[in-house]
């Protein structure tokens, strides 16, 4: 028999805050976490603007020692857990922690010390670092996360480019949920506001180039939109055993119910134009959940503010929902956040919880003229109060990997 998964702790660090409240209070304000970066201008990059966490002090969740022996993405991984596991006050829950585990999601893992190893390397390779490739590859952060806790369960990595940590909580879902394990971590976290990282996303010419107005940049659906706008992030969710979570009295924020994927077999990073893997994907996830279209009062948009991609998404929903949403509103927080790469993911699903907790949906900010060919309510600039019963998270990456996850109010 399927357990039924709740969430009962999250945790986050954004452009727009260190924590999961400052983060969603900063996105239904309309909030922009968009600045320009100098250090991105002075060698000529095209784009020099990008979502960088400010504030974060690595020193209030670990030992000098565990810092330097951690890429950044870790850093605010091991952040985001920390305030999601003392949310959800697993700890004093009585659970065995032999069987709680975690799933992580990161497109590119430790870029920042990629980069600086490799520096040191054309200078003498004997003086590269012996923590290089444990800071480097992506899995790490699990490992950490399981480490801090002593969190001996099921513990894994899930690369699947922009869509990674969604990946990670459809399958820790999948877990909980067939009773593999009782509670799961599942988190994602990406940190490469970096140079090297800029140029080969400047040479693809993905990113806006909106240097003069950063704040306005990131603008998806709207007529003018000109690319992707980097941002750095981590979030967590804590998922339990519904039946346990009830037990003992935890906070809920609301069920997990759907995950559905896809792949769009098109192109190496082009989506469909004709929105088909987004659709699979969210008509996938209804099906897991047992949810119609009518169900659906809210969906978090993967929208980054490419033309392609955004007009592509649009389309996946008018086919699946109709021509103009059939009542649905939907929004792009990554319009405030930037795009958070592998972290995306589980940021937005957490702001889709908090929108049904709270009956608000988050604007998509600079909509100032919506695509003449998209006829959805997109929530332009300005939080709307509403009835939220279920919603949709989507998330989609590089390689045409397509992930939605479908989340309920409990009852």
């Amino acid at each position: 028999m399927k357990r039924r998964v709740v969430v009962t702790g999250i945790g986050a660090l954004t452009p727009l805050g260190l924590s999961a409240a400052s983060s969603w209070q900063g996105a239904l304000s309309g909030h922009s976490g968009i600045q320009f970066l100098p250090d991105m201008a002075a060698i000529g990059l095209t784009t020099a603007i990008g979502g960088r966490i400010e504030g974060f002090d690595p020193a209030r969740f670990l030992q000098p020692k565990q810092i330097r022996h951690m890429d950044r993405f870790a850093q605010l991984a091991i952040a985001a857990a920390e305030e999601a596991v003392t949310d959800s006050g697993l700890l004093g829950a009585g659970y065995d922690l032999e069987q709680v585990g975690a799933l992580f999601g990161s497109g590119i893992g430790g870029m920042v010390t990629f980069t600086e190893q490799h520096e040191i390397f054309l200078r003498r390779w004997d003086r590269v670092s012996p923590f290089f490739i444990p800071m480097m590859i992506p899995n790490m952060a699990a490992g950490e996360v399981a480490i801090r806790w002593g969190l001996m369960g099921p513990s894994s990595t899930t690369v699947t480019a922009c869509a990674s940590s969604a990946s990670a909580v459809g399958e820790a879902f999948r877990l909980v949920q067939h009773g593999d394990a009782p509670a799961m971590l599942a988190l994602g976290a990406e940190a490469v506001i970096i140079p090297f990282a800029y140029a080969g996303f400047c040479s693809m010419k993905a990113l806006s180039t909106r240097n003069d107005a950063p704040k306005e940049a990131c603008r998806p659906f709207d007529q003018g939109r000109d690319g992707f706008v980097m941002g750095e992030g981590a979030g967590c969710v804590v998922m339990e055993d519904m039946e346990a979570a009830l037990a003992r009295h935890a906070p809920i924020y609301g069920e997990i119910v759907g995950y559905g994927q896809s792949s769009d077999a098109h192109h190496l990073v082009e989506p469909r134009p004709d929105g088909k893997g987004a659709f699979l994907a969210m008509q996938r996830a209804l099906a897991d959940a047992d949810l119609s279209v009518a169900d659906i009062d809210y969906i978090n948009a993967h929208a980054t503010s490419t033309p392609k991609g955004d007009a592509g998404e649009a389309r996946a929903i008018a086919d699946l929902f109709g021509e103009d949403g059939g009542g649905v509103s939907v929004s792009s927080t990554k319009s405030m956040t930037g795009h958070l790469l592998g972290a995306a993911g589980v940021v937005e699903l957490l702001f889709a919880l908090l929108a049904i907790r709270d009956q608000v949906v988050p604007p998509t900010i600079n909509l100032d003229q919506q695509d003449a060919d998209i006829h959805l309510d997109l929530v332009p600039n300005v939080a709307k109060p509403r009835e939220v019963r279920a919603a949709l998270s989507n998330s989609f990456g590089f390689g045409g990997h397509n992930v939605c996850l479908a989340v309920a109010r409990h009852a």
